[in-house]
């Protein structure tokens, strides 16, 4: 274990100490103990250790602010339960903030009195960045990200490549030679982002919305030059990467002059550039952002596109990514669509804005030292999903597909796990 310096403890209590507002101290002071946001967690709901309950979270952030920053902490710590920051408590807090929240926000949503939980959480994660302590392996994703522009180290040669493979196979599919994928197109109406993984991994997904875009008649494109939606450094709380990264993207809409930003299915990444976005970069975008549901939704709805929902004859079922719905407002545009492209469509219990996280958000799925815990929560989605006897899963998040991905393997679902571009490419007419 590192030895923790005293300069870097002083990094990390400078967090708790310059925050210019009252935010921080109004919703450490504010918890009440219930205990409501026990049965909201799925770590304490699946290991019932009372440490994974929220509340202990938040108790433990306000023990070491009262150490540092009240009379009775600095001169009587016993009596008031304040606790020093040092090599032991960093580690737990390593691991109760990195690798025991998946910043879901279902705490905060049950809160009785409204309590930030999941910002207390992300305090923390912010506490641990200063002091160095960022798990290496969430951290090597950011590094990535920082020095080669996505997140999985993708080289120009290799998109490039992926997406004229891509662009031919469209046309083919189409059976129409003017198909395409375009890139670096200045002055198009929309520069579209993706997930990296989709031209490492899944690059079907990238047909599938260059094919609404073409039923659509869009002007768009894609950037060779910086299109990852994700953000890591959001997860991590090293706030200069994360500005660095959405400042990137920003540049980028500006140098293609697109007139809209399209935020591929990613629930972290739309909630990182479109909402704190603006706070990293300290001001407001001259263009529109938004996501790729609300755009396929508004498609739908103005004729711009047409389906055969008689096509999908499975059931299907929707998986709710906790930064796009619960934490970003978009609740209702993926149920048009899914109402819109199949007959036998069943919602989760709970669904919207109660749903359960997959188990891979904040990050989770980059630290692998946290799997076997994140496998084991992610149990409580392989009974949501068995429950509603469905033979598609659709979430439109590449994060929580990959985690779906590996539920579905891990507890033999036996299901298929898709994006909502997929299902809605393979319906249109």
């Amino acid at each position: 274990m590192a030895i923790l310096s005293e300069k870097n403890i002083t990094k990390g209590l400078s967090i708790l100490q310059n925050y210019t507002d009252n935010k921080l101290l109004t919703h450490l002071n504010s918890c009440v103990h219930c205990g409501l946001c026990a049965e909201s967690c799925m770590y304490y709901l699946t290991y019932k250790e009372a440490r994974f309950v929220p509340a202990q979270k938040v108790d433990f952030i306000m023990s070491v602010y009262k150490r540092y920053f009240t009379f009775l902490g600095k001169h009587v710590p016993f009596l008031s339960k304040a606790r020093d920051l040092n090599d032991e408590s960093s580690s737990e807090m390593v691991d109760l903030f990195f690798g025991a929240c998946t910043l879901c926000g279902r705490c905060t949503m049950h809160c009785s009195i409204g309590v930030d939980i999941a910002f207390l959480v992300r305090t923390g994660r912010v506490m641990l960045a200063e002091m160095g302590m960022i798990p290496a392996s969430i951290q090597s994703t950011v590094d990535a990200s920082i020095q080669t522009g996505n997140n999985m180290g993708i080289t120009k040669e290799e998109f490039v490549d992926t997406i004229q493979w891509l662009e031919d196979d469209l046309k083919d599919e189409l059976e129409d030679p003017e198909a395409r994928i375009p890139l670096n197109e200045k002055g198009k109406k929309i520069l579209y982002t993706l997930n990296p993984r989709e031209p490492k991994f899944f690059p079907l997904s990238i047909s599938a919305m260059a094919k609404i875009f073409h039923f659509a008649k869009e002007s768009w494109t894609l950037s060779t030059e910086m299109y990852d939606v994700t953000n890591y450094g959001f997860f991590t709380g090293n706030i200069g990467e994360a500005t660095t990264i959405t400042k990137r993207l920003h540049e980028e809409v500006k140098n293609l002059e697109a007139k809209e930003l399209i935020l591929a299915e990613c629930g972290h990444g739309s909630r990182a550039f479109r909402w704190e976005g603006p706070n990293y970069l300290n001001q407001s975008f001259e263009y529109t952002a938004r996501t790729s549901v609300e755009l396929i939704a508004d498609y739908l709805k103005e004729g711009r596109i047409r389906v055969d929902k008689n096509r999908l004859k499975q059931r299907v079922t929707l998986h709710d990514p906790c930064n796009l719905v619960r934490n970003g407002g978009i609740i209702n545009e993926q149920r048009y669509i899914l109402h819109q492209i199949a007959n036998d469509f069943v919602e989760m219990t709970p669904y919207g804005v109660d749903n359960f996280c997959c188990g891979g958000g904040g990050g989770q799925l980059a630290m692998s030292e946290y799997n076997e815990r994140r496998m084991g929560i992610g149990g409580r989605k392989a009974d949501q999903i068995k429950d509603t006897k469905a033979n598609i899963v659709v979430t439109p998040c590449h994060n929580c597909v990959d985690q779906l991905i590996q539920i579905n393997a891990h507890y033999k679902l036996n299901v298929q796990i898709k994006t909502l571009a997929e299902v809605v490419a393979d319906a249109l007419i």
